[in-house]
Order: structure tokens, then C-alpha cells, then sequence
């Protein structure tokens, strides 16, 4: 991540509304992360669950209040859970989807995410049949490493400029997988991702994946990569079996079916640079706060909540 990167992250803006979040223990966490709530008024028993990553330098409180998600967990009542990085874990608060210790099943940060989603289920009243996670950028990439990880927990995923999972396991490969970027079969991708759980039969979780065409941060082909990997990984052709445009900003959409579903959807958002997209309004497709790394383009979690089917 560059100097001018991290300059613009830590620029001073406050958003519009604040989500109030309630702190939650009590859950093992072998990964040393925060986990915190937004529940919903009149949240029903058995809840959807949607687990939330942000990116480096912030924290839960801003993906929170500026991704949108909130918006539509009031409107369809599911709980949201927001996993918190410390500066103890890395100084940039970014969630550690390059080191080994962490990215294993079991162990570390990715057990952590696991283990927080199961304690929403047995404890604060979610639906194990329905738990979904996302994350921005390091929260991206983690996100890719709790479905690789934790296919038998979350049920689909969406990926927000992130990248493919084991592309890196050491700082250094990282910023080589972060920019110009990492190629590789789209069979030895699905082969990384299974030997997230080697002993994981199936059916493997959905997966949404956003990316600007600007990015160059976390250059788009990391997109590519992730397409290839998930789509191999459910045995889909890495052609999309459908394109269209969505609204506003003409984002560039394509599904990508297997077993009668579609397992893989890549979002093109262009002329946008890192972040996750928003489009603040009072619209039904409207939502977040626009910041650093929050640019005003398209609202995601609209989409990302009809992929999970939770607007149903």
C-alpha cells in the first residue's frame, strides 16, 4: 500500500449517521479480533447472519457506518456481525489474509471469523442455514479465506477489491498478489481454495466478487484470478454465461452458472478506484456514506444482499 494510499485513508470526514454497535464475547478467538453487532429493531429468531470485514486503517465502526449494509439489515432483518483488526495483530489494522497462521482452518484470524459466526448462531439467535460474510480490500481477501476455510459456515460471499485465496503467505508475496498481480491456472486456483478444508465435500458457498477498473491498489486482475478460482472451484466455465449492465454507472455485471445456480458473479465498476461502492440517497437501490475508499459509484450491498437472497 502506497504513502498517498494511506494518506487519503486517514483523512478527517464523519459520516451522516452513526450505527450503534454492541461488543459481543464470550466466543473462541484464537485470532485476538474484536466482534461486534448491529441488530436490527425487531430482529425475528432465527435471523439471517451477515459477517462484515473492513479494510486496513479502519475499523468496524466505519465499515459500519459508511458500507450501506446497515440500510438493508433494517429493511430485511438480518444481523450483522463486524469483525474488528488491532494494531496489535498489524499496525495498519489490516486483516493478516497473507500469513500462514492465519489463514488455516482452525487457526488464527480465519478461526476467529468462524468462530464468531457460530457464536451469532448459538448464542445471539442467527440461522446456521443462513450465514453469508464480505469485507473490503485485506477484508476482501479474508473473506476469500473464510469461504476457502469455512465452506461448511458460510453460505456465499462477496468479495470487495480483494484477492484470490493463497495467493500470498508472506508479506512479500503479497504485494506482489496486491499489484502487478498473480496468474495461475484456474485449476491450481481451485486447487489453493479446496486445501482450505481438504476435507470438504460440497456444495461450496456462492461468491460475489466488485473490483474497480481503476484500482491500483489491488489491481483488477485480481478479479480475473478470483473469478477463476471460485468458478473452477464449482466446476463452471470461466465464460459468463450471462452479461448485462448494472445502474447507475453502467457497472459491467456477469454471472457464471453451475448446478442450475449462479455460483460466480464478477462486478466491473469502471473508472473507480479502491474501495467498496456506494451510492448515497434516500433511493431503494441507494445506500452508504461516500469516503476514502467509500466511492460514490453504485450501492453494493444492494446487490450484494439480492445475491445472498435476503431481500426475498
Amino acid at each position: 500500500m502506497t504513502a498517498a494510499t494511506v494518506a487519503a485513508l486517514l483523512l478527517p470526514w464523519s459520516p451522516a449517521h452513526a450505527a450503534t454497535l454492541q461488543p459481543v464475547t464470550g466466543f473462541a478467538n484464537p485470532g485476538a479480533l474484536a466482534m461486534y453487532v448491529y441488530r436490527p429493531a425487531d430482529l425475528p429468531d432465527r435471523a439471517p447472519v451477515v459477517v462484515a470485514l473492513h479494510g486496513c486503517t479502519q475499523n468496524a465502526q466505519t465499515y459500519a457506518d459508511n458500507s450501506g449494509l446497515t440500510k438493508f439489515a433494517d429493511q430485511h432483518k438480518f444481523l450483522l456481525v463486524f469483525a474488528e483488526q488491532s494494531t496489535g495483530n498489524n499496525l495498519n489494522r489490516c486483516f493478516n489474509w497473507f500469513q500462514a497462521g492465519d489463514i488455516d482452518r482452525g487457526h488464527g484470524e480465519a478461526a476467529s471469523i468462524g468462530n464468531m459466526a457460530g457464536h451469532a448462531v448459538s448464542k445471539l439467535g442467527g440461522d446456521g442455514d443462513r450465514v453469508y460474510v464480505t469485507g473490503l480490500s485485506a477484508g476482501g481477501a479474508m473473506t476469500a479465506v473464510v469461504l476457502a476455510t469455512h465452506p461448511d459456515v458460510f453460505k456465499a460471499g462477496a468479495i470487495m477489491a480483494g484477492l484470490p485465496y493463497k495467493c500470498a503467505t508472506s508479506v512479500v508475496n503479497a504485494f506482489t498478489c496486491m499489484n502487478p498481480g498473480v496468474d495461475k491456472p484456474p485449476a491450481e486456483w481451485a486447487q489453493l481454495a479446496k486445501s482450505g478444508n481438504p476435507g470438504f465435500n460440497g456444495p461450496w458457498p456462492r461468491v460475489a466478487i466488485w473490483h474497480g477498473t481503476a484500482d491500483t491498489t489491488v489491481t483488477e486482475k485480481n478479479a480475473d484470478e478470483l473469478r477463476d478460482q471460485w468458478t473452477a472451484v464449482h466446476g463452471a466455465s470461466q465464460t459468463p454465461s450471462r452479461t448485462s449492465t448494472l445502474a447507475p454507472n453502467n457497472t459491467r455485471h456477469e454471472e457464471y452458472d453451475a448446478n442450475g445456480t449462479v455460483a460466480v458473479e464478477l462486478n466491473r465498476v469502471p473508472d473507480m478506484p479502491h474501495g467498496t461502492p456506494v451510492h448515497p440517497g434516500s433511493g431503494p437501490e441507494d445506500c452508504g456514506q461516500a469516503g476514502p475508499n467509500f466511492p460514490d459509484t453504485i450501492c453494493s450491498s444492494y446487490h450484494v444482499t439480492r445475491f445472498f437472497g435476503l431481500s426475498t
